[in-house]
């Protein structure tokens, strides 16, 4: 009978060692403690012995009972704590987390103008391109008529790679990339970020933001680009806007044009904000160069076209009125949800 005994105490041992949940453990319970357990069985066999045998072998069963009875207990409470570990693994909270917070986030205000300045456009028929910003000297460059000797690339001086790449000062590039692929007549802007190596102030940046367009077709004409320029900043600015133009160059359109819009707070009779001027200088823009479109494969005796460049962060600036270019680049969110739509 001890031999008996030392077997059932293996083989329960092992049995409870491979168990790996409560609903395991306790089937083992009802394996060997139960009403038809394994000490159970053994217990029946009493009546068959002497009475000293019985009483030997029954003080056994009683020992070996309450060892089985304290290891299922133990080896329940390791079976609990993993348990406890696996569900908090894959339901975690974290508790500090203010439950009733409502610090939702919001859209950055240039992401906010450029977003409502292509939906403007895209209203008025324009695609929306894009382009990398590491650009070749001839889409950045030459193809907008700037070759290598002109003084215009000192004016846009920029960071050069050691292979002769450079990150693009303008959005330009798109265009002419646009024009590669894209048959005229079409209609087509470009909104992104450009680098130039401009010393930091509060108007100027070394990264900022632009947005430029281009529409080719037969018979375009100055009176196009005022048309499209005075829709989309009466959109912006939800008013009806006066613009002008002043000549201005720049090599990749002729003539090229300043454009001004009406400062909105004085009405044209001067303040801080115009700097006393009563206008406000916006972009600038003018018709397509031949040269321009020739390096599309485009034929310019038979095609016009109208093209112009804002700074989003300077609209961007004149809509919420911020006075400096720095906190919008500097990642400050307490400025950002200043912003913040809810």
């Amino acid at each position: 009978m001890e031999k008996e005994f030392e077997i059932l105490d293996e083989e329960f041992n092992s049995s409870i060692e491979s168990t790996g949940n409560i609903v395991e453990l306790e089937n083992i319970r009802t394996l060997f403690l139960g009403k038809k357990g394994k000490l159970t069985s053994i217990m029946k066999q009493l009546k068959e012995l002497s009475n000293e045998q019985r009483a030997e072998i029954g003080k056994n069963i009683n020992r070996l009972k309450t060892v089985f009875q304290q290891r299922i207990e133990s080896r329940k409470e390791v079976l609990k704590k993993k348990e406890f570990e696996e569900k908090m693994n894959e339901e975690w909270i974290d508790i500090t987390i203010d439950p009733f917070s409502r610090d939702f986030g919001s859209l950055h205000p240039i992401t906010t103008v450029q977003k409502r300045l292509e939906d403007i456009f895209v209203a008025m028929g324009f695609r929306v391109l894009d382009g990398p910003h590491i650009e070749t000297e001839f889409y950045n460059f030459e193809a907008l008529n700037i070759p290598s000797h002109h003084p215009a690339r000192d004016m846009q001086d920029t960071f050069y790679f050691e292979d002769g790449h450079l990150l693009r000062t303008h959005t330009s590039p798109i265009q002419i990339r646009g024009m590669e692929t894209i048959k005229p007549p079409f209609r087509i802007v470009g909104p992104g970020k450009v680098f130039r190596c401009e010393r930091t102030d509060a108007s100027h940046d070394s990264c900022f933001h632009q947005f430029e367009g281009m529409m080719v077709d037969r018979d375009i004409s100055v009176a196009h680009l005022i048309y499209f320029m005075k829709t989309m900043l009466g959109e912006i600015f939800e008013s009806e806007v006066e613009v002008r133009l002043r000549p201005g160059y720049f090599p990749f359109v002729e003539p090229g044009f300043e454009l001004d819009m009406l400062c909105l707070l004085c009405k044209g009779n001067g303040c801080k904000f115009c700097k006393q001027v009563g206008w406000i200088e916006l972009m600038g823009c003018g018709m397509v160069h031949p040269n321009v479109l020739k390096a599309g494969n485009i034929d310019a005796s038979e095609y016009s076209g109208f093209a112009f460049g804002l700074g989003i962060d300077r609209l961007a600036m004149l809509k919420y009125d911020i006075t400096d270019i720095r906190p919008l680049h500097g990642g400050n969110l307490n400025f950002v949800r200043q912003f913040s739509i809810t």
